[in-house]
């Protein structure tokens, strides 16, 4: 089975209030104004998939204690803070507190697991090459979604789903504390989700990708499905849900605030090859580079995967997501703009960074067909 996971996972979160399946919304939702002429940015992201699932163990190279946490597919926010804690388990082993550690990249999980090892009693120096808005993590869609390119059909044994589920409701947990900041980081925004055919038509697979597992389908509520009248769309099937949504500028800015408020460093250095990390003066070092473990550590089991979003306007009185099924295209009602993603049919195995301004039109010009 291939299945494109953004797509299909609609309402995948672990724990949703109980009004997410059944509510009425106060009045007709604000009609998104979706057009070309309203894009104001593109951004490309790699995502570092691995068809084992994260890789997050230790080894032992050039006297160092290497502390590998990488490989989250498109789950790397979602996954990051249940995936750091992981990880420090691992640095427990190696490390006590009050140590200085080295943590190396500034994504999504770099960030994370350098503020996780802080709030643990660890000193941290924070090393990349790269710092928000220039990393991959930047370019992410920003939709709760702890099961996108996770892992493969093979590789889901009972075991390892259960570690998922735990690193899963870890992770959401530490999410739910970033709401109502003023900045809004995390917010909490109601969505629709669309398909011309059907939500039991297939949705074909992507060019090479593989088959991945149907995780905890009992603990993904679908949302509630909407008569033709009930929605303003133009698709013939609708259900409504409930979804975490990730202001990621936001986000990433008050992660590296926080790094720096508790005496984290942040270093600017780019690393070639393995041995370079043994130049680094700390014992213990978290390699946390993402698809930039590809190179660096030469490691084949990464596989990247290309993903293209596009900004349009900020929309302020636009307070849902739309997701439409078998049309590659999902909106998100971000801060910082209102976030187009296209998924692409040759995205796997793609690490292509140039944007490709006729795709996210074509992706523009499907979801304004909705309106």
């Amino acid at each position: 089975m291939q299945r494109r996971h953004l797509l299909a996972a609609a309402g995948a979160a672990l724990t949703l209030p109980a009004r997410a399946l059944d509510f009425a919304l106060p009045r007709a939702p604000a009609a998104m104004r979706i057009s070309v002429d309203r894009i104001i940015d593109i951004a490309v992201g790699i995502r570092p998939f691995r068809a084992q699932g994260p890789r997050i163990e230790a080894e032992r190279l050039f006297s160092k204690h290497i502390v590998h946490h990488y490989g989250h597919g498109g789950s790397g926010w979602s996954l990051s803070w249940g995936s750091a804690q992981r990880a420090l388990a691992i640095i427990h082993a190696q490390a006590r507190p009050g140590e200085r550690i080295a943590v190396v990249g500034c994504g999504a999980i770099g960030l994370t697991t350098a503020r996780t090892a802080q709030q643990a009693g660890f000193k941290v120096r924070l090393y990349a090459k790269d710092r928000p808005p220039h990393v991959h993590s930047s370019a992410a869609t920003g939709l709760w979604t702890p099961d996108s390119r996770i892992v493969t059909s093979e590789h889901a044994s009972p075991a390892w789903q259960a570690d998922w589920v735990a690193m899963a409701r870890a992770s959401f947990k530490v999410h739910q504390s970033y709401l109502g900041l003023p900045s809004g980081p995390v917010e909490w925004h109601d969505g629709y989700l669309l398909a011309d055919d059907g939500f039991d038509a297939p949705v074909p697979g992507h060019v090479g990708e593989p088959d991945y597992p149907h995780l905890h389908a009992d603990l993904r509520p679908h949302g509630k499905a909407l008569a033709a009248g009930e929605h303003p769309f133009h698709a013939a099937h609708a259900r409504r849900f409930t979804q975490l949504v990730f202001n990621i500028p936001a986000y990433q800015r008050l992660l590296l605030d926080d790094f720096a408020r508790d005496g984290g460093e942040l270093v600017q250095r780019e690393f070639r090859q393995p041995r370079d990390l043994a130049r680094l003066p700390e014992r213990l070092v978290v390699n946390c580079t993402g698809d930039g473990a590809r190179t660096l550590m030469a490691d084949a089991s990464l596989t990247p995967v290309r993903g293209q979003t596009a900004r349009l306007i900020p929309q302020p009185e636009v307070d849902y997501a739309v997701i439409y099924r078998g049309q590659n295209v999902v909106a998100l009602p971000r801060r910082d703009g209102l976030l187009i993603a296209a998924m692409g049919e040759h995205d796997f195995g793609n690490a292509d960074l140039r944007p490709d301004r006729a795709h996210s039109e074509a992706a523009v010009r499907r979801l304004a067909a909705l309106f």
